[in-house]
């Protein structure tokens, strides 16, 4: 196959319908839209979920659930992220940050223990998992929480 031969795959591109341009196109005077009517005239139409006047979906469907107000959500990092510093590191939210390892600090920063640790590090961050705290310290570095 050559350049001059390729063509887009059939039914793939289809011309603009263009309406209100006369009567021999197919889609003159009412456009398609019929006669009178909320849908034929400019801006008609029901607002979103409007089911004619029937109680719609959103309401006949009971409430479930609430949503506390007071939950803190943290940003997770995995112990195995931490290895690209280098030995001796202080590992704080900012550190972590600015090396993409986490795009927004939230509540805190959790630090799970998921993989495995080959830097001696000092990490700060608001809470760790016990299997985290004892590979960071069997890594030979320390935990601090802030």
């Amino acid at each position: 196959m050559k350049l001059h031969e390729l063509h887009p795959a059939e039914g793939s591109r289809q011309v603009r319908n263009r309406v209100g341009r006369g009567s021999s196109s197919g889609n003159g005077k009412t456009s398609g839209r019929g006669t009178k009517g909320q849908n034929s005239r400019s801006g008609g139409g029901v607002r979103l979920g409007f089911e004619g006047g029937q109680t719609p979906l959103f309401r006949r469907l009971p409430k479930r659930g609430f949503t506390n107000i007071n939950r803190k959500e943290y940003a997770i990092v995995n112990i195995d992220e931490l290895n690209r510093f280098e030995d001796g590191t202080e590992v704080t939210p900012t550190t972590l940050i600015e090396a993409s390892i986490v795009k927004d600090e939230k509540s805190g920063i959790k630090v799970l223990g998921n993989g495995e640790l080959n830097k001696k590090l000092t990490v700060k961050a608001a809470k760790f998992s016990a299997s985290a705290q004892s590979a960071i310290e069997a890594a030979g570095g320390s935990v601090e929480v802030i």
